[in-house]
């Protein structure tokens, strides 16, 4: 194991300042250009960022919405998901992707996740179809595509829709194929923490379907078309022109940010080798919470892994995470409750234990600073840091 070098240098979970110092004066010329023009809903800006989007993300349409909540939600009501119909997703996630199931009188199905992306299983998904079931919703977690082969041919045998959340995935990618473009729709979120992150709330749809964009487009200003003439009950799920003006600026540095993101990753995974602290989980023969060391992210092969968050698993996660924030170093769980255990989902009827993967990720995952500006002296502090803790527990 390395010597152990005890740091004070704080490093934040993520530092967005940093990155807003590289782009001050493009960023407030794209502002001005916004209130020069007094056109903040929707507008040019708005359709200059979804046909940039789309392009980017290998698909033909892009129809801009009010946040990556937003974009799930209206997704759905583009199927015409009705009361009682069912959706199949992962519990390991982010409340958005089964709150917008609920929020439409539907039920959000449960199966269980891969235990090394964190993504949904397919072989899980199959059990779980019934002559209820309208969609499929896979998480595309962390920043890696979840295993769409199997899954969109399980949707085609079933008549049943895909529906991507790939809210911590843009530009991710799998045997060549972009992240929002293989299931019939794909769903990103622009919230300032994620890769590509506005200054405020934002999202957006993609699809190869014309008439899903158009369906979606609809819902998202209130059924208008033309305006005061309600075809359907929608909803206001604009985007702001400012926050468009403001991504498509970003935009043009992704990629840029993206490499240095998988950068950062490869340096932690070289510190954490020569630090002896990589656990490869076929090693792993009793629990983890009397190993020594931690397990990285799992890159899966022929993929494009974009890193939204770099997350470890620990079995003493809680014990290194109080380790970690007493020397100033910034992290986080994603996330501590699997949905099925959630208070609001009581009625869904599930228990602790139904989904037992899901459950361990919640108590063992924790993510570490990955953000672009990182310097490698940055990253030693965070693992050295790791290293002080595993010492002081084997001393």
């Amino acid at each position: 194991m390395l010597d152990v070098e005890i740091r004070t240098q704080p490093v934040p979970l993520l530092d967005l300042k940093a990155q807003y110092a590289t782009l001050r004066d493009e960023i407030r010329a794209a502002i001005d250009r916004v209130a020069d023009s007094q056109h903040f809903i929707l507008g040019p800006e708005v359709e200059a960022l979804e046909q940039e989007v789309a392009a980017y993300s290998q698909c033909e349409f892009g129809i801009g919405v009010s946040s990556g909540s937003d974009a799930l939600l209206v997704a759905l009501m583009a199927i015409d998901l009705k009361p009682g119909d069912e959706v199949i997703t992962s519990p390991y996630t982010f409340f958005a992707t089964a709150g917008a199931v609920a929020r439409l009188n539907a039920r959000p199905v449960f199966v269980d996740i891969d235990p090394l992306t964190y993504n949904i299983d397919p072989a899980s998904v199959e059990a779980a179809i019934t002559e209820r079931t309208r969609a499929i919703i896979p998480i595309h977690l962390y920043g890696q595509v979840a295993d769409m082969t199997p899954l969109m041919e399980l949707a085609r045998r079933h008549n049943v829709y895909v529906i991507e959340d790939a809210a911590q995935a843009i530009g991710a990618e799998s045997a060549g194929r972009r992240a929002g473009s293989v299931g019939d729709m794909g769903c990103f979120s622009f919230f300032p923490s994620k890769n590509l992150g506005g200054f405020g709330d934002g999202g957006m749809v993609t699809t190869n379907d014309p008439d899903l964009a158009k369906k979606v487009k609809l819902l998202r200003n209130h059924g208008y078309s033309p305006k005061y003439y309600n075809k359907v009950v929608g909803g206001n799920f604009r985007l702001d022109a400012i926050q468009a003006a403001v991504l498509r600026v970003k935009l043009k540095y992704l990629d840029q940010w993206t490499a240095a993101r998988q950068r950062n990753a490869a340096i932690y995974r070289r510190l954490f080798e020569e630090a002896e602290l990589s656990i490869r989980p076929a090693t792993i023969a009793g629990p983890l919470s009397e190993m020594s060391g931690v397990v990285l992210p799992l890159e899966v092969p022929n993929g494009r892994h974009i890193y939204n968050q770099f997350v470890i698993r620990s079995g003493q996660r809680d014990q290194l995470m109080k380790h970690l924030k007493e020397r100033k170093i910034g992290t986080e769980i994603y996330y501590p409750v699997p949905m099925h255990v959630q208070e609001c989902f009581a009625d869904l009827c599930y228990s602790a234990g139904d989904f037992p993967l899901s459950e361990s990720a919640a108590a063992e995952t924790l993510a570490l600073p990955i953000y672009p500006e990182l310097t490698e002296d940055m990253l030693s502090t965070v693992v050295n840091a790791i290293a002080e803790f595993y010492s002081s527990r084997t001393a």
